[in-house]
């Protein structure tokens, strides 16, 4: 045998064991059970982990009395303006009219973008978090993450653009990627916010131990009421602030 078909035959052999390993990595990964963030329901996330909602309104007191933001007579127009126009239709919005005429032109006033500090908002996102006994993947709809052209690092989720609650219910989905995006980051609290129709609901997840933690649902805050959708803005733009200045 020469010297050059041995190392042919080695190299080979060495191909072919890493083919074997890779295949032996795919049986795994399709033997765990993958659950999707658009679908997965209360029951099916508490199969997967400890989870126990607590309340406590307290716990949320740093996050919306925040007395250094403060809205300008601009900002009230603007979400006058925003109810006035769309008040009509709110309740009986299709997901996409919720998104397009309501919930983004909010956000896009927030402007969670940060060019220097790779910052920005994301839509429809996708987020992978696997652990030895579950697989949560799927598309996240709304995430501040640092990154420029795709999520490296999420900071805060929005589920939203939910017309009523279903079995598609957007409080276990945006849970889930609570717990993903705390494990993915070494985090050990995380906010977020889920919305059903014109009610938002603001989130606080915190991790207590392995697979174990717990969650905190804020009163509802319907925003077709202006005290109430102002309120809104002014929490959102707390979690800009937060995220900004947490990134060096």
């Amino acid at each position: 045998m020469t010297k050059e078909l041995h190392q042919l035959l080695k190299e080979n052999e060495q191909f072919k064991r890493r083919l074997d390993l890779l295949e032996a990595r795919n049986k795994i990964r399709n033997a765990i059970p993958t659950y999707s963030f658009s679908k997965i329901s209360f029951s099916e996330l508490k199969n997967l982990v400890e989870i126990k909602p607590k309340l406590n309104y307290d716990k949320f007191n740093h996050w919306f009395n925040d007395e250094n933001i403060i809205l300008n007579d601009k900002d009230t127009l603007f979400l006058k303006n925003l109810i006035d126009k769309n008040i009509f239709f709110l309740e009986n919005y299709k997901e996409e009219d919720l998104k397009v005429k309501f919930i983004t032109p909010i956000l896009n006033r927030i402007d969670f973008i940060n060019i220097d500090k790779e910052i920005r908002d994301f839509y429809d996102e996708n987020l992978f978090y696997q652990t030895d006994q579950f697989i949560l993947n799927g598309e996240t709809d709304f995430v501040v993450a640092k990154g420029y052209f795709y999520s490296e690092k999420p900071y805060f989720f929005i589920q939203e653009f939910k017309k009523s609650k279903t079995a598609k219910d957007p409080e276990p989905q945006l849970l889930a990627e609570l717990i993903a995006a705390i494990e993915l980051n070494d985090f050990t609290t995380i906010k977020g916010a889920f919305i059903i129709g014109a009610i938002w609901n603001f989130v606080i997840l915190e991790k207590l131990e392995i697979n174990k933690y717990q969650y905190f649902v804020s009163r509802n805050y319907d925003s077709t009421d202006l005290e109430k959708l102002k309120g809104i803005y002014k929490n959102l733009l707390f979690v800009k602030n937060e995220i900004f200045e947490s990134v060096v």
